[in-house]
C-alpha cells in the first residue's frame, strides 16, 4: 500500500520511529538493528515499508533497504511468524546471516530470537530454503560464481557440506562463506561432499 516513507526523523523509541512527512507524524515499527543504524533526530530518513491492515489497526513496518523488507516478507509467509516474529529475527541477524543460516538449515541460530521457538524455526528453514537465494554478489560484488546456478551435483555438494559444517559446531555464516571460497577457486566446479568439506575446514 505504501512503498516508502520519507522524511525527517522526529522521535526514535524502542522499536518505533516518527517521522515527520511534510508535517505529519508517521509512525514507523522498526527492528532493533535497524534502530542501531539510524540517523540521528532531525536527520532525513527514507524507509521501505510494509502495510499491515487490520479491522482495527493499520500498521507501517520499516527497513533501511529493499533487501531486508523483501526478506521480512518472506518471513512473515511462512505459518507462526507474523510481523512481530519478522521484526525479531531481523533484529538478531543480518539479512546475509539469515540467509546462510536458512541454506543451511541451521534452525538453532534462528530460535535464538526472542519469541522464536526451535520448531518455528525448523518451518522457516522449510519453507524458505527454495526461495533464498545467495550469490557470490552478496560478499563482494565481484561478480563471480553465483552459488544458486551451480549444476545439481555441486549445489547438493554445497548443501552438504554447509550442513555438516554446522553440525561440528561452526556458525552458518562462516560455514558458507568457507564453502562459497572453495567453489569459487574451483570456479565452480563440481566438488563432491567430502573434498568440499575437507577444503572448507582449511579456511577456518
Amino acid at each position: 500500500m505504501i512503498a516508502y516513507v520519507n522524511g525527517i526523523i522526529e522521535n526514535i523509541e524502542e522499536g518505533l520511529a516518527v517521522v515527520d512527512v511534510g508535517g505529519v507524524g508517521i509512525n514507523v515499527f522498526i527492528s532493533g538493528s535497524t534502530m542501531d543504524r539510524m540517523p540521528g533526530i532531525g536527520e532525513a530518513v527514507k524507509f521501505y515499508t510494509y502495510t499491515s491492515v487490520k479491522e482495527d489497526s493499520f500498521t507501517l513496518y520499516g527497513f533501511l533497504s529493499r533487501d531486508e523488507l523483501a526478506l521480512f516478507k518472506m518471513l512473515i509467509s511462512v505459518n507462526g511468524i507474523g510481523p512481530k516474529g519478522g521484526l525479531s529475527i531481523l533484529s538478531v541477524m543480518t539479512p546475509d546471516d539469515l540467509r546462510f543460516a536458512i541454506m543451511a538449515g541451521d534452525a538453532g541460530t534462528i530460535s535464538k530470537a526472542p519469541g522464536v521457538g526451535k520448531k518455528t524455526a525448523e518451518r522457516i528453514t522449510l519453507e524458505l530454503r527454495d526461495k533464498i537465494k545467495v550469490t557470490e554478489e552478496s560478499f563482494s560484488g565481484s561478480g563471480a560464481v553465483a552459488l544458486d546456478d551451480l549444476g545439481d551435483d555441486a549445489a547438493s555438494a554445497r548443501d552438504e557440506a554447509v550442513a555438516a559444517l554446522v553440525a561440528l559446531g561452526y556458525n552458518s555464516g562462516d560455514a558458507m562463506k568457507a564453502v562459497r571460497k572453495v567453489l569459487k577457486s574451483s570456479d565452480g566446479s563440481a566438488v563432491d561432499t567430502e573434498a568440499l568439506l575437507r577444503l572448507a575446514l582449511k579456511e577456518f
